[in-house]
């Protein structure tokens, strides 16, 4: 299959990478000159916008934001008749219902799928994709889809995969805060908090991200990132957003919100979100 891959950043060019391993044609799209270089220097041709690309049967989308996924459709709209859209971003379900019907009325077919797993899993192929859409076009691109991952049909409307990936960062944005607040807890305790760690994760109180993130916690500022402040200051307010338009009560959420805009505000916006543990030193 021929595919155009929007937004090969981090997480975006290993996924493009899994899909190319699998004998796909893959050509990068991406505004970022080091991220269009990092592809290439991995067997990635890209170019730096999507009107430079040739058509494709399927399209790709992996941009960071809602305002980069509504550029796109500006720019690729006239031609996308007959394209199969999967837009694996996470934009929020509002955002993604209203370009896929921008998207539909121009001709194309679309299939909502947003990913859980982060970077770590990107590079193994291990991603949970939470697809939505109609089960013809999810069929067409299930064997791109399970290059990257296993697939879990949440529904068939597009915004559907949105609704369960804000649930999951709902949880992950929580969890991630919490356990930064158990450690730095356990420092002011004046106990070893790799000791508590360890004592604790395996059992009633532990959770994946205790586990996951807990041991990168205990590092320094400068360990490598595997998803970034940033993600999550980006993430938790489309949480927030979605919370607020269907009269949803999300105190824990607020506060988590609140704990990753002071660590970007702190100059941790690039950094491991991990690293939202610091804020507890302000």
């Amino acid at each position: 299959m021929s595919i155009i891959f929007v937004g090969v950043g981090a997480i975006g060019l290993p996924m493009a990478l899994q899909i190319k391993s699998a004998g796909h044609e893959v050509l990068g799209v991406d505004v970022a000159d080091a991220s269009r270089e990092r592809a290439r220097r991995q067997g990635i041709e890209t170019v730096a916008h999507y009107s430079q690309a040739a058509r494709a049967e399927t399209v790709i989308v992996m941009v960071a934001t809602p305002q980069q996924l509504a550029a796109l459709l500006e720019e690729a709209l006239p031609t996308v008749s007959g394209q199969h859209w999967i837009i694996m971003s996470t934009v929020g379900p509002d955002v993604l219902s209203a370009a896929a019907c921008r998207l539909q009325q121009a001709g194309a077919c679309v299939i909502d799928a947003p990913v859980t797993g982060g970077t770590a899993r990107a590079c193994t192929g291990e991603l949970v994709i939470f697809a939505a859409g109609a089960a013809a076009a999810i069929g067409h691109v299930t064997p791109v889809l399970e290059t990257m991952g296993t697939v879990k049909i949440v529904g068939s409307e597009p915004g559907e995969g949105q609704g369960i990936k804000v649930i999951n960062q709902h949880l992950c944005a929580v969890h991630i805060v919490a356990a930064a607040e158990a450690l730095q807890l356990a420092r002011a305790l004046k106990l070893d908090p790799a000791k508590v760690l360890s004592l604790v994760e395996g059992g009633a109180a532990g959770s994946w991200m205790l586990s996951d993130r807990g041991p990168r916690m205990l590092q320094d500022t400068g360990v490598s990132v595997s998803s970034a402040i940033n993600i999550f200051v980006k993430d938790s307010g489309l949480v927030a957003e979605a919370a607020h338009a269907c009269g949803a009560a999300v105190p824990l959420l607020q506060v988590a919100h609140a704990r990753y805009q002071a660590a970007a505000q702190a100059g941790l916006g690039q950094c491991d979100d991990s690293r939202v543990i610091e804020t507890w030193a302000q």
